[in-house]
């Protein structure tokens, strides 16, 4: 972006209406780095490339999460961020289980703030259908021969315009298959935390899965392969025959943002709201409509479940439409924010860059605990 350059929405004047869910360049990302205990003040950078020690920890041993959140261009003209607040609170969880440093709050937003205010011309303007989808992720920088906490870690959001799934007004329903031979993640491990592995781990399912020609595929849990998880990247949702809106409660499952935003408005229709376990077997012939939810898309309706040589075939969605509308509606401020989901967009930079005490340290290590558990601990070969 040229020194003095006035960003404004829609600006970048891309074609909006036929926008992809896929990477389009910007203008710049926003990085911070912590290193001795402490985030930088962070800063904007164009190269969309990252320089990195070739020990770095994330190469060898996996430290990284990422979020995914929206921004929206409203009704109003006001540019609103949805659920971050949410979005903090999980990457914050997730920094625990994988014992990396947190942030503050202000700092997460701040860093929201500044990278869509750099690349506010590429937010698809109020009646495109499209958004600005956020990439927020964290990973282990420094580097490191024995297993252990990072010296270093980078924090980065980048920004993208992204579009509708659907060119249509109404949810497609797609065909699911369960996949019988993998498992999603293992009880007691990191299935609750939004981690890179999980989802390295699900490409040659969902590959497999797409070749047999269904969309998506469908986990059940690890120890039985009874109980319903989730979908490839989607948490699972179903409506029963009786109208009640049902959802796994598993600690292998990632909380998803959508599916309780989905469970307050489904409360809001007069809906019974479960968050149970759900035997498949059992329970799948009492299912009136199945949805597939998550950030991209917020419904993807499921037409029909294979497992093995029966299919199970469901309604088309309904409850589910009118759901899916009420979030958009929510979204783009054609509806109140009744829940209180959408925070505006910040324009002060003293406010967006100020790091109230600067860091915490996820699992109470301090630095001189990291040096000792990387002197401590060595990988076999």
């Amino acid at each position: 972006m040229s020194a003095g350059k006035t960003c404004e929405v829609g600006g970048a004047n891309l074609d909006w209406s036929n926008l992809g869910f896929g990477y389009v360049e910007t203008n710049c990302h926003v990085k911070y780095e912590w290193k001795d205990g402490v985030w930088n003040e962070g800063e904007e950078i164009a190269d969309p490339y990252v320089k990195m020690h070739i020990m770095a920890n994330v190469f060898h041993y996996g430290q990284a999460l990422f979020e995914g959140q929206k921004v929206f261009h409203c009704k109003d003209g006001k540019v609103r961020i949805f659920r971050d607040e949410a979005n903090y609170q999980r990457l914050s969880k997730g920094c625990k289980r994988m014992g990396m440093p947190s942030m503050t709050q202000s700092m997460f937003h701040g860093a929201i703030d500044r990278a869509v205010r750099a690349n506010l011309d590429f937010v698809p303007p109020y009646g495109s259908n499209g958004a600005m989808y956020i990439r927020p992720f964290i990973f282990g920088s420094g580097p490191q021969m024995g297993l252990g906490p990072s010296s270093e870690y980078t924090f980065i959001v980048v920004v993208a315009p992204v579009g509708s799934y659907y060119k249509t007004k109404g949810l497609t329903p797609i065909p699911c298959m369960v996949m019988d031979d993998f498992d999603r993640a293992a009880p007691m491990g990191v299935g609750q935390v939004k981690c890179a592995g999980n989802y390295a781990a699900d490409i040659m399912p969902a590959k497999q899965t797409k070749e047999a020609g269904f969309p998506i595929g469908l986990y059940l849990d690890a120890k039985h392969h009874r109980y319903v998880e989730e979908f490839n990247t989607s948490n699972f949702v179903a409506i029963t025959k009786d109208n009640k809106y049902v959802t796994p409660d598993s600690q292998s499952v990632l909380e998803s943002i959508t599916n309780k935003c989905l469970e307050d408005l489904a409360r809001d229709m007069g809906l019974t709201v479960e968050r149970r376990p759900i035997d498949f077997e059992a329970e799948v012939e009492n299912f009136k409509e199945v949805g597939a939810v998550g950030t991209a898309v917020v419904i993807t309706a499921i037409g029909s479940i294979t497992r093995g040589s029966k299919t199970y075939e469901f309604e088309a969605p309904s409850i589910l439409q009118k759901l899916h509308d009420k979030v958009r509606a929510v979204q783009v401020a054609e509806e109140p924010d009744s829940h209180g989901w959408l925070r505006e967009l910040q324009n002060d930079d003293s406010n967006r860059r100020r790091l109230e005490s600067q860091s915490t340290f996820a699992d109470d290590l301090s630095p001189a605990d990291s040096m000792d558990s990387r002197k401590n601990s060595e990988v076999g070969s």
